[in-house]
């Protein structure tokens, strides 16, 4: 399967995508942080990263802008529960940067799964 860095500043959410990644196959890799993701990715290789959107510190458009110049072979998902404002925005700014796709927290295991297999075709 999938080699998969996953960057959330919320320890609960970034748990719970491992464990439902690593249940379906996929080896995975967390960081806390835009800047932990970055330097991580600078290490090694992934098929795919997703990243949390607001974060403290760097943030994850700056992240997935980086990413996408940096290694433009790998697939980013961008996820948001918003902020001040709807995910929505969030969500449509990050696909115009560059994310292969996109989810809106909370969402459901198999949206998840479904979207990675579909981009990673």
């Amino acid at each position: 399967m999938a080699s998969i860095l996953a960057i959330d500043d919320n320890d609960l959410a970034l748990e719970t995508i491992k464990i439902i990644l690593e249940e379906n196959g996929h080896t995975v890799t967390t960081a806390q942080s835009g800047d932990i993701g970055l330097e991580i990715i600078s290490k090694q290789s992934f098929d795919l990263v997703i990243t949390d959107l607001i974060m403290p510190g760097k943030e994850g458009m700056e992240t997935l802008q980086e990413i996408k110049r940096d290694y433009p072979g790998t697939k980013v998902i961008a996820v948001s529960g918003g902020g001040r404002s709807s995910p929505d925005m969030y969500l449509e700014t990050a696909k115009g940067l560059g994310a292969d796709a996109t989810l809106g927290k909370p969402f459901e295991a198999k949206e998840l799964l479904t979207t990675i297999k579909n981009i990673l075709k």
